[in-house]
């Protein structure tokens, strides 16, 4: 029994029960009344859970009850507000609303678990979403139009003959400096578009791997290239893009069942727009 009336979570009970007693005795509203704000047990428990989880910390007697007496400021504003209308035509509040009813709508969706055989259906049938792109590790020199001008195409030439000449030269001693890298490992050709631009990306695809080829034209200049390695692009297995494949799936469920219960809600309401003469929907600032 000593041990039981040691225990925080007791004391803790104790308080709560005390602050709401007190409250209930400084603060007293009539029972039954329409305008009756009613501070359960379990309206306290949430706000000193609350408190607790930021402040790592249960509160204390003054701090509690100040939670119940700004929840109390909060509904009475709340309720006047709601009297007066200030609701109405509120953009905010309109669309944390529609937040609220699309999440009710999702929550359903949540707790599906797909089996495998639902993903690898899903799987052949989105094959673009899931493909995997070609890879490329390759070496590259950069001619700049702001360093050659007119005459870069020549020494493009020039370069490129030294280079499948001479195997033994540092290719970084031909080129012009630049931030890109000059050597890639085995790297998809999304990531290679992003740092080079889609064109020298398309480009690689249709260059043989192992002899200096160019020049690739990019928004940087003109490029020498040689492809050391090629990886073809190919639809992977389900093992490979499981969390992708059920992430889609699960986004795919979830708008499927947000349209259906919108249609079932369309049917409750008679949608009318105006429309000027030319049956073109009429707009509030139109001509």
């Amino acid at each position: 029994m000593k041990r039981l009336l040691k225990e925080p979570l007791l004391h803790f009970l104790a308080l709560a029960v005390a602050v709401f007693v007190a409250y209930g005795v400084f603060n007293r509203v009539e029972v039954g009344k329409p305008d009756e704000i009613m501070i359960t047990q379990s309206r306290i428990d949430r706000l000193a859970a609350q408190f607790a989880a930021i402040w790592q910390r249960p509160p204390t007697y003054a701090e509690l009850k100040n939670l119940i007496d700004d929840h109390v400021k909060e509904e009475i504003l709340v309720r006047e507000a709601l009297v007066l209308g200030l609701d109405k035509d509120d953009v905010i509040i309109r669309r944390r609303l529609r937040l609220k009813m699309e999440f009710l709508n999702s929550a359903e969706t949540a707790t599906l678990t797909p089996t495998d055989a639902e993903l690898e259906i899903y799987l052949k049938d989105n094959p673009d979403k899931f493909a995997i792109d070609p890879a490329y590790a390759f070496q590259q020199v950069l001619l700049s139009p702001d360093q050659h001008g007119d005459k870069i195409d020549q020494r493009a030439a020039s370069v490129l003959d030294v280079l499948r000449t001479k195997l033994s030269i540092d290719p970084a001693e031909l080129g012009d400096a630049t931030l890109l890298p000059r050597k890639l490992d085995l790297t998809g050709k999304a990531s290679i578009s992003q740092t080079f631009g889609p064109a020298f990306a398309d480009a690689l695809d249709k260059i043989a791997p192992g002899e200096w080829t160019g020049p690739v034209e990019s928004d940087f200049g003109l490029h020498l290239v040689r492809i050391a390695e090629r990886q073809a692009g190919r639809a992977p297995a389900l093992a490979e893009v499981r969390s992708p494949v059920e992430r889609e799936w699960a986004n795919e469920k979830r708008k499927a069942t947000e349209d259906q219960r919108l249609a079932a809600l369309l049917t409750r309401y008679r949608i009318t727009t105006e429309r000027k003469p030319n049956g073109a929907p009429r707009l509030a600032n139109g001509p």
